[in-house]
């Protein structure tokens, strides 16, 4: 009777221990409804929740991020790719919105993928040391052996992220580890990247740490959000004669120049109106460049002279023509092309001889912040009632310029200029 007393106690120890284990984890996914988490830049369509599972359709390809920032954590999931080559992905200490001209995050990315068992990388930014040298020299660690079930059966994974360690087990064994992770507090993202990925069982239990340095912290989310889904182009005017021009390209929006629409209906325009806004948008010159000779615009806005009082004209690699036009406006447009004045000039201010000399001057880049023809670039552009400001990859090339009369809302537009351009991650935080 002893016996069974003291086995009885035992198994009832070993209980209340496991209850008490599994009372430090909270579910990130409740089983019935994406609460919690952010769809940054797909469709509703590439996110949806059935039997207990979040099914991510691959496309297109983008994040689905946590509402809430996580530092020191262990986190454990299921995932299943239903087809074989099948691509997705964990990341950690995530951004809020996706990096330029990338349709995914700075983060330290723990690979999901059929055929792969556990490869840890940093994207975009990120940086982290591999616990054994990598053979090309790289930021990614590869796992010590193969654990990873194929497409068709689940996987577990076992995330525990500390003071910038992060170590990962695979179906129930430690198989990578990298140090000296950065940030070291972020969101936690799954990846859509291609192919259909279902995932379960979705739970965290947070970690003690100390207080994170300010730049091993990922932003917060600032209030933007997408512009485009990536699938279609919702939210924008279907014009016709746009068919086949304005297109969507899984994560950039592509257009081949070749609008057969009328007049101001070849520009491609947001079906709703903005007030005051900060809009981002990356955009890439997809024309092969040729020389061609452009006017050279002085700090004030005016073009330079030479001796005889002849336009100065300089030569430059020219890949053609585009812009961003703020409230329903062609004149308060962004500027996009190679002049050397660079991109973000506000041509229609710029060359009005009725404007005074303060608002043409200020309406000229003070510096070129342009990248390489084909490089992705990113404007942030603020417009608060009368004055706009723009940021170009990082520099700010106009500050508070004044647009006189600009209309207080209108739509946004992406510009035809009969060039190819292409355009994406587009996001917008409403000002008013």
């Amino acid at each position: 009777m002893k016996n069974w007393f003291w086995v009885l106690f035992i198994f009832l120890a070993g209980v209340c221990q496991t209850a008490a284990q599994s009372a430090d984890f909270v579910d990130l996914f409740d089983g019935k409804s994406l609460d919690g988490w952010v769809n940054v830049n797909c469709a509703p369509s590439t996110w949806t929740v059935r039997d207990e599972m979040i099914i991510c359709t691959g496309f297109p390809t983008g994040v689905l991020r946590t509402v809430k920032h996580y530092q020191n954590y262990v986190l454990e999931l299921e995932w299943k790719h239903l087809h074989k080559g099948g691509n997705a992905g964990l990341f950690l200490h995530s951004d809020a919105r996706t990096a330029p001209g990338q349709p995914f995050t700075r983060s330290v990315e723990v690979q999901i993928m059929d055929g792969n068992h556990g490869d840890i990388f940093a994207i975009h930014g990120a940086r982290l040391v591999p616990n054994r040298p990598h053979p090309r020299g790289s930021m990614r660690a590869l796992p010590s052996e193969h654990r990873a079930n194929p497409a068709g059966q689940w996987n577990h994974y076992k995330v525990e992220s500390r003071d910038g360690i992060i170590t990962l087990a695979v179906n129930g064994k430690v198989v990578n580890q990298v140090v000296n992770a950065a940030p070291r507090k972020g969101y936690i993202c799954l990846e859509s990247e291609g192919s259909e990925v279902h995932f379960r069982n979705i739970r965290i239990k947070e970690l003690p740490g100390d207080e994170v340095p300010a730049e091993l912290v990922a932003p917060e989310y600032q209030g933007f959000r997408s512009l485009y889904n990536g699938l279609d182009l919702t939210g924008w005017r279907q014009t016709p004669g746009h068919e086949g021009h304005w297109t969507s390209k899984d994560w950039i929006l592509d257009y081949d120049g070749k609008s057969e629409a009328e007049g101001e209906d070849r520009h491609l325009w947001s079906e709703k109106e903005y007030g005051n806004f900060t809009l981002i948008i990356d955009w890439r010159q997809s024309k092969e460049p040729v020389l061609r000779e452009v006017p050279c615009v002085l700090p004030d806005g005016s073009d330079a002279k030479n001796p005889d009082g002849s336009p100065l004209m300089i030569t430059v690699m020219d890949a053609g023509d585009s812009g961003v036009y703020l409230r329903g406006n062609n004149k308060s447009q962004v500027n996009i092309w190679n002049w050397p004045v660079g991109s973000g000039e506000v041509y229609g201010y710029r060359t009005d001889p009725k404007m005074p000399a303060e608002v043409r001057k200020g309406v000229t880049p003070i510096l070129n912040a342009d990248k390489p023809i084909g490089a992705w670039n990113r404007f942030e552009i603020t417009m608060m009632d009368t004055l706009l400001t723009v940021v170009l990859n990082g520099e700010t090339v106009l500050k508070e310029a004044k647009l006189p009369d600009v209309p207080a809302r209108g739509r946004l537009a992406l510009q035809h200029h009969g060039d190819p351009i292409q355009f994406a991650n587009i996001y917008i935080k409403e000002l008013d």
